[in-house]
């Protein structure tokens, strides 16, 4: 999901369509194709765009799954540009999710959804799922290799900490990097929410300017303390797979299953 310029965008993979909507208005489409030209449905399970965000400049930052690429779209001229589609001269799963820090780098996650048969998958080329950061002018580097379905991303709000949600069904959590160090850390288990019959599992997570974190867990959506403190659960009986704040922080947008839903806030929560 992504906002700005008075309109909310929201991304369909399996569609390979962004639409965007507009306060009284229905949704329309706004990128179509959103991600993989001409794709083989045998082949591509996700051909569209996936996680979205703005850059400093005003600019939409997808991560394709179809195309396997991080890209930049001028919003007002609609032009696209490849910013990385490879890490050592092979090319990425299916990006997933991104987070901008305030030094334009990007953070973002390379699960196996978007190909056929996921890591089975006679294209991928990576051995591993990897988490990275892309710095421009400075190429790409791979954070951590060990996470099985590395999935929604999110800085803390100093961009001291990198959170990351893993969507394994055997293992559901949330995961904290000391970026310094570059130490992992369980921030939060998820399996006891999954073994009690949740919909969903950990998927998309923004940061409040106050440090709140509102992450997608299974059962819904979570609203937690920075130390992972519970402080309340959306629920709609469905899979709930990203947030984005808007309208100066008092509106907080859902992408739950098939419905986008729109939850006004009593205060301000701007991301």
């Amino acid at each position: 999901m992504g906002g700005g310029r008075g309109y909310l965008l929201f991304s369909d993979p399996p569609a390979n369509i962004v639409r965007q909507w507009r306060s009284g208005g229905p949704a329309t489409p706004f990128l179509d194709p959103s991600g993989a030209v001409g794709s083989d449905p045998a082949r591509v399970r996700e051909p569209g765009a996936n996680g979205l965000a703005l850059d400093r400049e005003g600019g939409l930052l997808i991560a394709n799954s179809g195309g396997r690429s991080i890209d930049r779209v001028n919003l007002a001229t609609r032009r696209r540009t490849v910013l990385v589609d490879r890490y050592r001269g092979r090319r990425f799963n299916s990006p997933n999710d991104l987070h901008v820090a305030r030094s334009g780098a990007i953070y973002f996650t390379d699960p196996p959804y978007g190909l056929v048969g996921g890591d089975a998958s006679p294209d991928k080329e990576m051995a591993f799922n990897g988490v990275y950061r892309w710095t421009p002018g400075g190429g790409v580097d791979l954070l951590d290799d060990s996470l099985t379905r590395p999935n929604g991303i999110a800085l803390s709000l100093d961009e001291t900490r990198l959170y990351v949600s893993v969507s394994d069904e055997a293992a559901p959590r949330i995961m904290v990097y000391d970026l310094e160090s570059r130490t992992p850390s369980l921030w939060l288990d998820l399996k006891p929410m999954h073994a009690r019959g949740g919909a969903g599992l950990p998927d998309g997570m923004k940061v409040a300017r106050d440090g709140t974190m509102v992450c997608s867990v299974p059962g819904g959506m979570m609203i937690l303390t920075p130390d992972a403190e519970p402080l309340g659960l959306i629920s709609t009986g469905a899979p709930i797979a990203n947030c984005a704040f808007g309208e100066q922080g008092r509106v907080l947008y859902l992408t739950a299953n098939d419905r986008v839903l729109r939850l006004p806030l009593r205060a301000g929560w701007q991301g």
